[in-house]
């Protein structure tokens, strides 16, 4: 492979060896093209979060408002969210099944929230665990530190931990998020059995920015009819997740706004999709979503009215008469307080 991107031998044998030679060096010439791009192609036309001034703007001008200091400390205060999905296809031997949501880690610039991260989930239980994408703080470069912090942070998971890739990571980090028992869905699907019945969990490689997801393909994997829940780093692939007759969304990268008016109103989502599926339990046609708003922060580690959350989600069956139920609840880690309300003072 020529130009910006590089990797060793032995990554890209074992890239190779598991997606296919076709398949990474498509994905290897987009990060490529990617790398020096500010202007994007296609969704967003002015990719920010790679322009390099960014980071020096926003912070300067949060310092000159004297709202950096709070901001940064926001950033660390990390929110349980508990959620209950009622869903009609969903088969009774996994009635109750919990699922832990991360998302949008930005684990390397975000040290505070990782600190806290780790804290609240070794006093959780669930079933399985689900990442949706953005582990790197960057769009490009290293990503050793992020694999570091990830591989502190697996040891506070249980197992079966399931992720996706987002528009901060390359494909060049699977080899290493695999050998820290994180199975990466790269538009594949894996089949979780109770007895004898089985829930499809799919996961799409990036819709965003890289624009590498293959919905039909995982879609293809999945009995006609049968359960299944979709892992995408962005929602606003909800369209065709749910033409394809995915059950559940789960989805990041929005981070709900993270710089938000008091409300929790988002200034931006960085999202083209409606604002009511920009964080939280949300429905399109008989498809229910969830867009988590992430537990780390991008291109600065602050927030305002938007405190970064991670998301505990209950499973139940109900009766294909009644609509799609989501109900979600707050709980807050013992140190914290409310934000929004903070914010206020």
């Amino acid at each position: 492979m020529g130009g910006r991107i590089s990797l060793s031998q032995d990554v890209y044998t074992a890239l190779v060896r598991r997606l296919g030679r076709r398949y990474v060096e498509q994905r290897l010439r987009i990060e490529e093209d990617h790398e020096a791009q500010v202007f994007g192609q296609g969704i967003n036309f002015f990719h920010f979060e790679n322009w390099y001034s960014s980071p020096w703007l926003i912070r300067n001008t949060l310092r000159l408002a004297g709202l950096y200091r709070r901001g940064l400390e926001n950033a660390k205060r990390v929110e349980l969210l508990k959620n209950e999905f009622a869903l009609a296809r969903l088969p009774k031997a996994f009635d109750g099944l919990t699922i832990l949501h991360i998302s949008d880690m930005h684990v390397d610039m975000n040290p505070g929230a990782m600190q806290s991260l780790m804290e609240m989930v070794a006093t959780l239980d669930y079933d399985i665990c689900v990442l949706t994408g953005d582990y790197r703080g960057q769009t490009t470069g290293p990503f050793e530190a992020t694999l570091d912090g990830l591989a502190r942070i697996r040891r506070y998971l249980d197992d079966p931990v399931y992720a996706v890739l987002g528009n901060h990571d390359t494909i060049r980090m699977v080899p290493g998020l695999e050998d820290l028992g994180i199975r990466v869905l790269v538009n594949e699907c894996e089949t979780l059995s109770r007895g004898d019945q089985e829930l499809h969990l799919a996961g799409i490689d990036d819709a965003h920015y890289f624009r590498a997801e293959n919905i039909e393909k995982v879609a293809g994997e999945i009995p006609t009819g049968a359960f299944s829940v979709l892992l995408s780093h962005t929602p606003e692939i909800y369209r065709q997740a749910a033409s394809a007759d995915f059950d559940l969304l789960l989805a990041g990268h929005t981070h709900g706004g993270q710089i938000c008016l008091p409300g929790s109103i988002a200034i931006t989502l960085d999202s083209v999709l409606p604002r009511r599926m920009g964080s939280g339990a949300w429905g399109y046609g008989s498809m229910t979503g969830y867009t988590s708003a992430g537990v780390g922060s991008s291109i600065v580690p602050v927030r305002f009215n938007c405190p970064p959350t991670i998301t505990l989600h209950s499973l139940h069956c109900r009766s294909p008469l009644v609509g799609p139920v989501a109900q979600p609840h707050r709980e807050q880690h013992a140190r914290e307080h409310d934000l929004a309300g903070a914010e206020q003072h």
